[in-house]
Protein backbone atom coordinates (compact mmCIF):
# COMPACT_ATOMS: atom_id res chain seq x y z
CA UNK A 1 0.00 0.00 0.00
CA UNK A 2 1.07 3.48 -1.03
CA UNK A 3 0.39 6.60 1.22
CA UNK A 4 0.78 10.22 0.53
CA UNK A 5 1.38 11.07 4.18
CA UNK A 6 0.87 15.53 5.36
CA UNK A 7 2.07 15.62 8.96
CA UNK A 8 1.64 19.67 10.48
CA UNK A 9 2.42 20.63 14.33
CA UNK A 10 2.03 24.43 15.48
CA UNK A 11 2.75 26.05 18.59
CA UNK A 12 0.94 29.22 19.47
CA UNK A 13 2.88 31.00 22.53
CA UNK A 14 1.43 33.58 25.05
CA UNK A 15 4.42 35.34 25.08
CA UNK A 16 7.48 35.57 22.72
CA UNK A 17 10.10 32.68 22.70
CA UNK A 18 13.57 34.31 22.55
CA UNK A 19 15.34 31.04 21.59
CA UNK A 20 14.59 27.46 21.13
CA UNK A 21 16.32 24.06 20.11
CA UNK A 22 14.41 21.22 18.89
CA UNK A 23 15.12 17.80 17.77
CA UNK A 24 12.71 15.88 15.21
CA UNK A 25 12.66 12.20 14.08
CA UNK A 26 10.05 12.97 11.70
CA UNK A 27 11.93 11.15 8.64
CA UNK A 28 10.85 7.74 7.87
CA UNK A 29 13.47 5.22 6.45
CA UNK A 30 13.02 2.76 3.87
CA UNK A 31 13.62 -1.03 5.34
CA UNK A 32 12.30 -4.09 5.43
CA UNK A 33 8.64 -3.17 6.01
CA UNK A 34 8.90 0.13 3.82
CA UNK A 35 10.14 1.95 1.05
CA UNK A 36 10.21 5.86 1.12
CA UNK A 37 9.75 6.87 -2.47
CA UNK A 38 9.69 10.91 -1.35
CA UNK A 39 9.93 12.65 1.99
CA UNK A 40 10.69 15.91 3.35
CA UNK A 41 10.72 18.23 6.33
CA UNK A 42 9.68 22.07 6.63
CA UNK A 43 10.83 24.07 9.26
CA UNK A 44 11.36 27.75 9.72
CA UNK A 45 15.13 27.40 10.33
CA UNK A 46 18.47 25.29 9.09
CA UNK A 47 17.89 21.64 9.44
CA UNK A 48 20.74 19.46 10.47
CA UNK A 49 20.72 16.10 10.33
CA UNK A 50 22.54 13.04 11.67
CA UNK A 51 21.92 9.49 12.12
CA UNK A 52 21.57 7.83 16.00
CA UNK A 53 22.48 4.56 17.29
CA UNK A 54 18.81 3.06 16.42
CA UNK A 55 19.16 3.99 12.83
CA UNK A 56 16.88 6.92 13.21
CA UNK A 57 17.19 10.06 11.16
CA UNK A 58 17.32 13.16 13.55
CA UNK A 59 16.95 16.69 12.43
CA UNK A 60 17.67 19.72 14.29
CA UNK A 61 17.23 23.13 13.99
CA UNK A 62 17.29 26.50 16.67
CA UNK A 63 15.50 29.92 16.63
CA UNK A 64 17.04 32.75 18.53
CA UNK A 65 14.56 35.18 17.45
CA UNK A 66 11.09 36.46 19.08
CA UNK A 67 8.50 34.21 17.81
CA UNK A 68 4.96 33.58 19.02
CA UNK A 69 4.11 31.18 16.56
CA UNK A 70 5.82 28.00 14.94
CA UNK A 71 5.20 25.16 12.42
CA UNK A 72 6.99 21.77 11.93
CA UNK A 73 5.48 20.35 8.45
CA UNK A 74 6.56 17.01 6.90
CA UNK A 75 5.15 15.31 4.19
CA UNK A 76 5.86 12.46 1.64
CA UNK A 77 5.19 9.27 0.15
CA UNK A 78 5.68 5.52 1.39
CA UNK A 79 4.88 2.30 0.42
CA UNK A 80 4.52 -0.18 3.13
CA UNK A 81 5.45 -3.67 1.73
CA UNK A 82 2.88 -6.53 2.58
CA UNK A 83 3.66 -9.68 3.74
CA UNK A 84 5.16 -11.08 7.42
CA UNK A 85 5.44 -8.67 10.21
CA UNK A 86 8.72 -10.46 11.40
CA UNK A 87 11.77 -9.62 9.90
CA UNK A 88 15.43 -8.64 9.59
CA UNK A 89 16.96 -5.50 11.14
CA UNK A 90 20.82 -6.29 10.61
CA UNK A 91 22.44 -3.09 9.88
CA UNK A 92 24.23 -2.81 6.40
CA UNK A 93 27.50 -2.87 5.84
CA UNK A 94 29.40 0.01 7.27
CA UNK A 95 26.37 1.31 9.17
CA UNK A 96 26.28 1.28 12.98
CA UNK A 97 23.31 0.33 15.25
CA UNK A 98 23.16 -0.35 19.17
CA UNK A 99 22.77 -4.43 19.47
CA UNK A 100 19.27 -6.15 19.79
CA UNK A 101 20.54 -6.57 23.68
CA UNK A 102 20.57 -2.58 24.44
CA UNK A 103 16.40 -2.78 24.63
CA UNK A 104 16.40 -6.06 27.43
CA UNK A 105 17.18 -3.21 29.67
CA UNK A 106 13.95 -1.13 31.44
CA UNK A 107 14.11 2.58 31.33
CA UNK A 108 12.22 5.15 33.77
CA UNK A 109 9.24 4.84 31.42
CA UNK A 110 9.44 0.72 30.77
CA UNK A 111 10.36 -0.33 34.50
CA UNK A 112 7.67 -3.45 35.64
CA UNK A 113 6.46 -3.67 38.65
CA UNK A 114 5.48 -6.70 40.48
CA UNK A 115 2.20 -7.08 39.02
CA UNK A 116 3.28 -6.23 35.87
CA UNK A 117 6.02 -9.22 35.70
CA UNK A 118 3.22 -11.41 37.34
CA UNK A 119 0.36 -10.93 34.60
CA UNK A 120 3.07 -11.40 31.48
CA UNK A 121 4.56 -14.63 33.53
CA UNK A 122 1.54 -17.16 31.61
CA UNK A 123 3.03 -15.98 27.98
CA UNK A 124 6.14 -15.27 28.66
CA UNK A 125 8.18 -17.61 31.12
CA UNK A 126 8.53 -20.42 28.52
CA UNK A 127 10.10 -18.14 25.66
CA UNK A 128 9.67 -16.22 23.28
CA UNK A 129 7.67 -17.40 19.85
CA UNK A 130 5.26 -15.03 18.12
CA UNK A 131 2.41 -17.01 19.25
CA UNK A 132 3.28 -16.74 23.05
CA UNK A 133 4.02 -12.19 22.12
CA UNK A 134 0.52 -12.39 20.45
CA UNK A 135 -1.37 -13.99 23.29
CA UNK A 136 0.25 -11.34 25.78
CA UNK A 137 -0.75 -8.08 23.35
CA UNK A 138 -4.48 -9.86 23.12
CA UNK A 139 -3.99 -9.86 26.97
CA UNK A 140 -2.43 -6.30 27.03
CA UNK A 141 -5.10 -4.19 25.01
CA UNK A 142 -8.14 -6.38 27.33
CA UNK A 143 -5.93 -5.08 30.50
CA UNK A 144 -4.84 -1.49 29.63
CA UNK A 145 -7.97 -0.24 27.46
CA UNK A 146 -7.80 2.50 24.79
CA UNK A 147 -9.22 5.68 26.32
CA UNK A 148 -8.29 9.03 24.27
CA UNK A 149 -6.32 11.82 27.02
CA UNK A 150 -6.52 9.91 30.15
CA UNK A 151 -2.56 9.78 30.22
CA UNK A 152 0.23 12.39 28.69
CA UNK A 153 3.68 11.88 27.42
CA UNK A 154 5.16 11.53 30.90
CA UNK A 155 2.98 8.46 31.75
CA UNK A 156 5.07 5.18 32.72
CA UNK A 157 4.03 1.73 31.75
CA UNK A 158 3.78 1.20 35.53
CA UNK A 159 1.14 4.34 36.07
CA UNK A 160 -0.78 2.90 32.39
CA UNK A 161 -1.15 -0.63 33.79
CA UNK A 162 -2.53 -0.07 37.36
CA UNK A 163 -4.57 2.96 35.73
CA UNK A 164 -6.27 -0.35 33.44
CA UNK A 165 -6.33 2.71 30.19
CA UNK A 166 -4.03 4.91 28.19
CA UNK A 167 -3.46 5.45 24.51
CA UNK A 168 -1.39 3.26 22.24
CA UNK A 169 2.12 5.21 23.78
CA UNK A 170 1.02 3.52 26.91
CA UNK A 171 -0.19 0.11 25.44
CA UNK A 172 3.07 -0.30 23.36
CA UNK A 173 5.50 0.87 26.86
CA UNK A 174 3.67 -1.50 28.52
CA UNK A 175 4.92 -4.31 26.10
CA UNK A 176 8.39 -3.36 26.15
CA UNK A 177 7.83 -3.62 29.68
CA UNK A 178 6.58 -6.95 30.08
CA UNK A 179 9.17 -8.37 27.86
CA UNK A 180 12.12 -6.70 29.08
CA UNK A 181 11.09 -8.22 32.58
CA UNK A 182 12.22 -11.32 30.85
CA UNK A 183 15.00 -10.49 29.32
CA UNK A 184 13.25 -10.18 25.98
CA UNK A 185 14.66 -7.33 23.73
CA UNK A 186 12.37 -4.90 23.16
CA UNK A 187 11.86 -1.41 21.40
CA UNK A 188 9.36 1.27 21.34
CA UNK A 189 8.07 2.26 17.91
CA UNK A 190 6.50 5.64 16.62
CA UNK A 191 4.95 5.87 13.31
CA UNK A 192 1.68 6.43 11.13
CA UNK A 193 -1.60 4.32 11.20
CA UNK A 194 -3.57 4.62 8.12
CA UNK A 195 -7.50 4.03 9.03
CA UNK A 196 -10.46 5.83 7.44
CA UNK A 197 -12.97 5.50 10.41
CA UNK A 198 -10.15 5.92 12.94
CA UNK A 199 -8.45 9.46 12.42
CA UNK A 200 -7.39 9.83 16.10
CA UNK A 201 -4.66 6.82 15.48
CA UNK A 202 -2.98 8.87 12.38
CA UNK A 203 0.07 9.56 14.87
CA UNK A 204 0.27 5.85 16.24
CA UNK A 205 2.83 4.02 18.45
CA UNK A 206 3.63 -0.44 18.51
CA UNK A 207 6.10 -2.33 19.70
CA UNK A 208 9.15 -4.57 18.30
CA UNK A 209 10.21 -7.21 19.93
CA UNK A 210 13.72 -9.87 19.16
CA UNK A 211 12.80 -13.02 18.39
CA UNK A 212 16.87 -13.54 17.53
CA UNK A 213 19.28 -11.23 18.72
CA UNK A 214 22.62 -13.12 16.82
CA UNK A 215 20.02 -12.93 13.50
CA UNK A 216 18.71 -9.29 14.30
CA UNK A 217 14.96 -11.06 13.51
CA UNK A 218 12.08 -8.96 15.08
CA UNK A 219 8.54 -9.20 15.05
CA UNK A 220 6.12 -6.14 15.01
CA UNK A 221 3.16 -5.74 17.01
CA UNK A 222 0.44 -3.08 17.41
CA UNK A 223 -1.58 -3.66 20.62
CA UNK A 224 -4.08 -1.09 20.20
CA UNK A 225 -5.97 -3.25 17.55
CA UNK A 226 -4.40 -6.34 19.15
CA UNK A 227 -2.15 -7.35 15.71
CA UNK A 228 0.81 -7.85 14.04
CA UNK A 229 1.42 -4.57 11.90
CA UNK A 230 0.32 -4.69 8.60
CA UNK A 231 -0.08 -2.39 5.70
CA UNK A 232 -1.36 -0.08 7.51
CA UNK A 233 1.78 0.82 9.62
CA UNK A 234 4.21 3.17 8.27
CA UNK A 235 7.28 3.44 10.61
CA UNK A 236 8.74 6.78 11.74
CA UNK A 237 11.47 6.17 14.61
CA UNK A 238 12.69 3.25 17.19
CA UNK A 239 13.85 3.48 20.43
CA UNK A 240 13.62 2.60 23.88
CA UNK A 241 10.74 4.33 25.14
CA UNK A 242 8.84 7.16 24.13
CA UNK A 243 11.25 9.63 25.07
CA UNK A 244 13.98 8.51 22.20
CA UNK A 245 11.39 7.64 19.64
CA UNK A 246 9.52 11.18 19.79
CA UNK A 247 8.59 12.63 16.57
CA UNK A 248 9.56 16.38 18.04
CA UNK A 249 11.16 17.25 21.25
CA UNK A 250 12.53 20.23 22.26
CA UNK A 251 13.66 23.63 24.86
CA UNK A 252 13.28 26.83 25.06
CA UNK A 253 13.44 30.03 26.49
CA UNK A 254 10.60 31.79 27.46
CA UNK A 255 6.78 31.90 25.74
CA UNK A 256 4.80 31.27 28.76
CA UNK A 257 2.02 29.14 28.00
CA UNK A 258 1.79 27.10 25.00
CA UNK A 259 -1.13 25.69 22.78
CA UNK A 260 -0.02 22.97 20.13
CA UNK A 261 -2.34 22.12 17.27
CA UNK A 262 -1.49 18.57 15.31
CA UNK A 263 -3.28 17.68 11.91
CA UNK A 264 -2.24 14.13 10.13
CA UNK A 265 -3.81 13.35 6.69
CA UNK A 266 -3.28 10.31 5.28
CA UNK A 267 -4.51 9.40 1.51
CA UNK A 268 -3.29 5.89 -0.50
CA UNK A 269 -2.21 7.20 -3.71
CA UNK A 270 -0.89 5.48 -6.86
CA UNK A 271 1.63 8.67 -7.62
CA UNK A 272 5.40 7.84 -7.55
Amino acid sequence: MKYRIHHKTEYRYAEPVHHSVHELRLTPQSGPLQQVEAWQVRVPGTLHETVDAFGNLVQTFSLSRPTTRMAIEASGIVEVRSGSAIFNDAPLAGQYRVSPLYFASGTPLTQAPPDMVAFAAPYLAGGVTPAALQSLVEAIADRVQYVSNTTDVGTTAAEAFALGMGVCQDQAQVMVACCRAFGIPARYVSGYFYAVDAPNLASHAWADICLDTAQHTWTSLDVTHACPTDERHVRLAVGRDYQSAAPIRGVRQGGGAESMEVSIRIDVTDAG
